[in-house]
Formats: C-alpha cells, sequence, structure tokens
C-alpha cells in the first residue's frame, strides 16, 4: 500500500457542557489548543498533527446536526481510540486524566502483545489509550 499523496486528518467534533473546563482538561493532558481555530463556541485541541478534538459548546454543536445530542454519560456515541508509544505511556495519559477529574473505563486490557486502558472526559466521551507491539503488527 502506498502512501496517499494528500496526508488525511481527522477531527472528532465533541459537545461539551463546559468549554472553559474541558480546554484546562485538554491542556493540562498535554496536548494544546489551536488559538486559530477557538473561540467562545469551540477549542480545537491539537492531538497530533492529523488529530484534533474540536470541542464544541453545545448549542454550537447543535448547529452542525438535526439529530439530538447525547448524554455521553449514560450513552455511548463514540469511542475515540489512541495509540501509544508504550504500555508506560499508556498509563501516564489515562492516570493523568483520572487526576484532572476524567473517570476510569471499562478494565484495563492486557493481551501481551498489546495493552490498553480507558477513560471518559468530563464530559463522558470515552477515550481508549492503546500501546500494541511493533513486531506483533509486522507478522
Amino acid at each position: 500500500m502506498t502512501a496517499p499523496a494528500h496526508q488525511q486528518m481527522i477531527f472528532v467534533n465533541l459537545p461539551v457542557n463546559d468549554l472553559e473546563a474541558s480546554k484546562k482538561f485538554f491542556t493540562e493532558l498535554g496536548y494544546s489548543i489551536n488559538p486559530r481555530f477557538s473561540d467562545e463556541k469551540a477549542a480545537s485541541v491539537v492531538i497530533s498533527e492529523t488529530i484534533f478534538a474540536m470541542l464544541l459548546t453545545k448549542p454550537f454543536y447543535s448547529t452542525f446536526t438535526k439529530k439530538e445530542i447525547a448524554d455521553s454519560t449514560k450513552t455511548s456515541e463514540v469511542l475515540i481510540a489512541l495509540s501509544a508509544e508504550s504500555r508506560e505511556k499508556v498509563d501516564e495519559l489515562v492516570d493523568r486524566a483520572l487526576a484532572l477529574g476524567g473517570s476510569p473505563s471499562g478494565e484495563t486490557q492486557d493481551h501481551g502483545f498489546m495493552y490498553g486502558r480507558s477513560f471518559d472526559d468530563l464530559d463522558g466521551h470515552t477515550w481508549e489509550v492503546v500501546w500494541m507491539d511493533p513486531s506483533a503488527i509486522e507478522g
């Protein structure tokens, strides 16, 4: 498989109750906010060069959909999975999220070649953080 000429990006749009609290949560996790794409209704959290979480106030989020906004503390609307470079990095990120007010989500998954843990952010969105042994991927 050849690399595409255009590097695709992903923007995960998430409705939030308190934009300032959510911005603080994600910046304290170690991510930055791109001010060019942020204002009083939205914040662009830079996860990587190609991954962004767009935190949108619920009234602003509702302008993008005719569907009811899920109460993510009661209903699963999405599972966001992020890779980590090691088992230790999985634990660091999830432990930091829990210390900042996130809550545990699910059980730790340890399959030897793959290790993962999950947390729910301040609004109940589930983030899975997973490490996989590169030699297991190469087959």
